[in-house]
Formats: C-alpha cells, sequence, structure tokens
C-alpha cells in the first residue's frame, strides 16, 4: 500500500468567494486560512501548496467584539529611526479596509516559502464586487 503525496502536477486549486458582512474577524480568518492552506482536503501534503483561491468581499463590514475598535493597534515600522506608526482598527479600518483582514489571515499561515505562496492566494475586497468571474469561483458559507 502506497500513501499519496500531492505535488503540484497533482493538486486541482478551487476558487471560493467569502462574504465577511457581519462576521467576527477570527472567525473569518482561520477558516480563510483553512482554505488556503488546504488543511480540509483528503489530499493534504504539508509541504505542498494544496491550497485554494479565496476572495473575500464587504471586508469593511466585519465585526470585532468588545472595545477591540477602540483598544486594538496594529503597529507599521519604516525602518527609520523613530519611524513607529502605530494605529487603532477603527483608524486603520477607516485608511485601510481590507488590511485587517489580510493581517489576521496572514498571521495564521506559517512564515515561510510556501507560506508566502499560499498569501498570495489570498483576495481581499472592500466592497461586495469583485473581478475575478472568470474564474468562476464558488460561494463558500462559513460555519
Amino acid at each position: 500500500m502506497n500513501t499519496f503525496m500531492a505535488n503540484n502536477q497533482t493538486v486541482k486549486h478551487t476558487w471560493y468567494v467569502v462574504d465577511a458582512e457581519g462576521v467576527t474577524l477570527g472567525h473569518l480568518a482561520t477558516q480563510v486560512a483553512s482554505l488556503l492552506r488546504g488543511k480540509g482536503k483528503p489530499e493534504f501534503t504539508p509541504n505542498c501548496d494544496c491550497g485554494d483561491y479565496v476572495i473575500v468581499i464587504n471586508a469593511s463590514k466585519i465585526k470585532l467584539t468588545g472595545n477591540k475598535w477602540s483598544d486594538k493597534l496594529y503597529r507599521y515600522h519604516s525602518a527609520y529611526n523613530g519611524g513607529l506608526k502605530t494605529y487603532t482598527a477603527e483608524e486603520l479600518m477607516a485608511k485601510f479596509p481590507t488590511r485587517m483582514v489580510t493581517e489576521a489571515v496572514s498571521g495564521m499561515i506559517p512564515h515561510t516559502k510556501l507560506g508566502n505562496v499560499q498569501r498570495k492566494h489570498l483576495l481581499v475586497f472592500a466592497g461586495a464586487e469583485h473581478n475575478h468571474q472568470a474564474q468562476k469561483p464558488v460561494e463558500y458559507k462559513l460555519k
């Protein structure tokens, strides 16, 4: 009996659309990260890109619980002295509406070369429209 090991020639990538309207950020991020890695597939192989492409729409309408809109901080450093920039979740959503989802999902994917490839399969849009209708994405209902 042989163990099946997926490789780039045998993997089939599917396109999914996930609606983020009214969904908690962490709940959305865990399921999207699992789709990007391909963890739900029976032919999952940790050293191969088995994941699917995920399009997240309505990212500007996500939900945060508690006081996270004012207390949660996002930090960025420009690599210059005194270049630390800090945004609250509310400021970040106003300035960059897709970045909160992107950072939450990318933090749940391994920080390796394979993880960099899987991060590129995530496409986040602030509104309800996206420009990937040609790929015929399937709507994915969050559990």
